[in-house]
């Protein structure tokens, strides 16, 4: 374990001696990068990274270049936190590696530089939250899910067909001139779906017209001892 990963606030990194290396990104082709391009060589970066999609797609690939152009000791510079992560989980992971490998991190808008005490103490007050909101989500969800189970509610998804379809699809199935890809489209649903909600049809359709005249047929009466 190097030093600075045992000591939350220990500076990262330690000595700065490398370069700093700017990354920018815009949403849409339309937008224009001049401004973040003008703030990121304003704040000295000798190399800049740009790319030209949404934060919400993993595919940055300027990103993960300038991610693994970093040497310790570099800087990664930002003209802003929602540059960089898709959500203040990814923001945290990113940030996280780079002090691993004893690389700085900082964000103009914010002014926040975690080679600073102040910067990395407010940057572990983040991750601090983040935590803690993931655990409220998760313990609401539970409490929710139990409450539901309790109330006898069904969990999960939806069944394909309602009961009522599924007596329709067969009613439909007793009439030769209705085929299985007739009813499904009638229905809004798949072939597969029939198969699945009415397993007779599996054996064919005399298979289901046997099964179907054989649940209708009366059971037999015992015969008197």
């Amino acid at each position: 374990m190097t030093p600075h990963e045992d000591d939350l606030l220990a500076p990262v990194p330690a000595i700065r001696t490398g370069a700093l290396v700017g990354y920018a990104r815009v949403s849409t082709k339309a937008q224009l990068l001049d401004r973040q391009m003008r703030a990121l060589t304003d704040a000295g970066c000798s190399r800049i990274f740009t790319d030209k999609k949404s934060g919400k797609n993993a595919e940055r690939e300027e990103l993960w270049k300038a991610l693994d152009y970093l040497r310790e000791g570099d800087t990664l510079v930002v003209p802003s936190l929602d540059r960089l992560g898709r959500s203040i989980q990814d923001l945290i992971a990113i940030v996280a590696g780079l002090r691993k490998r004893g690389i700085g991190f900082t964000s103009l808008h914010e002014a926040l530089d975690t080679t600073t005490p102040g910067g990395r103490l407010v940057f572990h007050v983040f991750a601090a939250l983040a935590e803690f909101i993931r655990e409220l989500i998760v313990q609401g969800t539970n409490e929710g899910l139990d409450a539901a189970r309790a109330r006898g509610a069904r969990l999960g998804r939806p069944p394909a067909m309602t009961d009522e379809q599924i007596r329709h699809a067969r009613d439909l199935l007793t009439r030769p001139e209705n085929t299985v890809t007739s009813i499904a489209r009638s229905l809004g649903v798949s072939r597969n779906t029939i198969y699945k909600y009415v397993p007779e049809l599996k054996g064919g359709r005399i298979a289901f017209a046997e099964a179907t005249i054989a649940a209708e047929l009366p059971p037999p009466a015992h015969s008197a001892v």
